[in-house]
């Protein structure tokens, strides 16, 4: 067995660097940073994050109560934003299930902000600042609809493409992957994102794809001139995902309505249900402040620093060395 870590030493300082330039750049941003749990009784209903289960059984819960590792502190770090913190930053750790490879760990760290009065795309440009601090260089940056991407590559329009078609597609130019999937719309999509579109983005510059498609808004609002498209954006370096935000949905009734068609498709994807997060939603109704956020894999951007393609360089224990 091998008992070493799987980051080296100079990897490890690197981590250090960074977290010390991230906390460096909050504080002078005058960003206040908060601690939220890493087990909670509810967890985030998006049928394409799967969270890991864990158990109490204590006193209050003599026949134990159901926890989920959380895959990202938003929604209670909402619930701050809704009690007046201010604006609001964490480092911390999140866990997905079903997640291990060259860019995946079911453990990593993450970076989520929250800031009240911004706007996405004031956002994107305090992401882009951030990122640059830490990676010690300015590079350029650019903008890009999502739609665009798909014109560009594809010569098809995203927003009214027949399913049928992107299927097609998948299996004519991304290796064939395509062809044995049986994939709702926006899966396809997704595979073709992935596949084709995203190792060709961040190439010597930070790249940030705005207006995904309504059914992709998650927690984010819609865009009010096109409300097929939602006020979302991600950022990419190097063929690398590494940044995603929103324009905070603020709507408790419309947030509700959104879990429910989330608890739907698991249901019909034979995936475990998952309940609504009454705490959050109450949070909601009680007046969230208008507000963008987003959240960063620290990780991944450690990966951008060393120049390394593998994750499991960069952590000092991954799921193979745990």
């Amino acid at each position: 067995m091998d008992w070493r870590p799987g980051a080296d030493l100079s990897a490890l300082k690197a981590r250090a660097g960074m977290l010390a330039a991230v906390h460096g750049f909050f504080a002078e941003a005058g960003v206040m940073a908060v601690e939220t749990p890493l087990l909670a009784p509810a967890a985030g209903t998006d049928p394409a994050i799967e969270p890991l289960q864990s158990r109490f059984t204590g006193p209050g819960h003599p026949h134990g109560l159901p926890l989920y590792l959380q895959t990202s502190p938003e929604y209670h770090m909402k619930r701050l934003l809704a009690a007046g913190s201010g604006p609001i930053y964490q480092v911390t750790r999140a866990f997905r299930d079903g997640e291990a490879g060259r860019r995946h760990n079911p453990e990593f760290s993450i970076l989520e902000w929250y800031r009240p009065g911004f706007g996405h795309y004031a956002l994107m440009d305090e992401v882009a600042a951030l990122v640059q601090h830490v990676l010690g260089q300015v590079l350029p940056v650019r903008q890009c609809a999502y739609h665009e991407l798909f014109d560009t590559t594809f010569g098809i329009d995203p927003l009214t493409e027949p399913t049928e078609r992107l299927a097609a597609l998948a299996a004519e130019r991304c290796l064939g992957v395509g062809a044995d999937l049986t994939l709702e719309r926006d899966g396809w999509l997704d595979l073709l994102l992935t596949s084709c579109i995203e190792p060709e983005l961040g190439q010597g510059e930070l790249t940030f794809v705005t207006d995904y498609p309504a059914s992709q808004a998650v927690l984010a609002r819609l865009n009010p001139d096109d409300p097929r498209t939602a006020a979302r954006f991600e950022l990419y370096l190097n063929g690398l995902e590494l940044a995603n935000g929103f324009h905070e949905l603020t709507d408790a009734d419309e947030q509700r309505s959104r879990f429910e068609q989330d608890r739907t498709a698991r249901r019909a994807n034979g995936q475990p249900d998952i309940v609504s997060d009454e705490a959050f939603l109450a949070a909601l109704q009680s007046g969230m402040p208008d507000c963008s956020g987003v959240a960063l894999g620290l990780d991944r951007l450690l990966m951008c620093v060393l120049g390394e393609d593998d994750i499991r360089r960069v952590q000092a224990f991954p799921l193979d060395r745990a």
